[in-house]
């Protein structure tokens, strides 16, 4: 069974439509590159109420309630105006927003998908969550690539996580599916007044027959607690 959220097309279309528009004319002036319209689209779902249907029926029975679409349209039209000019105006800072940037070229063929990697980083003398920690996800051959931008190796935890930090490696290419492997990873945090840390683990897979870029946290890889002591 398949779950789907029909306001996330209606969302895509809108952004698509704006954005592909300004590309054109450059009437504006705003940033039309991948990540932001990501970001637009995010910023409009998360204030659009989603619409879920698990068949056919209900997408034919959605699009049969013609007077409630065309409203529906217009007023994700408008979330998706207010957000590209709050996201141009506040552009993420770690991407190069070059005019036709696109989304990240996708593994051809079999694959080894990685599952999310989630663990929590606490003081190790008095237990409490740590802040502003630089956590570095290492491969065999060095930092490991992440699926996407989004996706900061190495990544900094923000206060107000729980000292929660998360990575997701990008797939790699496969001789075919069906081959298992054991990938070997570590784990390095650091911060002034505090030990460094080092924690290796493995990861055992099996290819599969394309690549999997869309998260699912029902793939997750739980690191245990770690702790940071003082020097």
């Amino acid at each position: 069974m398949e779950i789907r959220n029909l306001m996330e097309d209606v969302v895509r279309q809108a952004v698509d439509e704006l954005f592909d528009a300004e590309e054109q004319k450059r009437a504006l002036g705003f940033c039309t590159c991948y990540q932001c319209r990501l970001d637009v689209a995010c910023y409009a779902l998360n204030r659009t109420r989603p619409e879920y249907v698990i068949s056919s029926r209900g997408v034919a029975h959605r699009d049969a309630v013609y007077v409630d679409k065309l409203q529906k349209q217009a007023d994700v039209m408008t979330l998706v105006r207010e957000g590209w000019e709050r996201i141009n105006a506040s552009k993420r800072p770690h991407f190069e927003h070059a005019a036709g940037s696109g989304a990240p070229e996708p593994v051809a063929g079999p694959a080894w998908n990685f599952p999310a990697i989630i663990g929590r980083l606490f003081n190790g003398s008095n237990f409490e969550p740590m802040a502003e920690v630089l956590v570095a996800l290492a491969g065999e051959t060095g930092i490991e690539p992440m699926v996407d931008p989004n996706w900061q190796n190495p990544c900094r935890i923000v206060g107000g996580t729980s000292g929660t930090f998360i990575f997701y490696p990008a797939p790699r290419t496969a001789e075919g599916p069906g081959i298992r492997k054991t990938f070997r990873f570590s784990l390095e945090a650091s911060i002034e007044g505090f030990e460094p840390l080092a924690h290796h683990f493995e990861l055992e897979l099996v290819s599969d027959s394309s690549a999997v870029e869309a998260l699912s946290m029902q793939r997750v890889h739980k690191i245990p607690d770690l702790y940071l002591f003082p020097k």
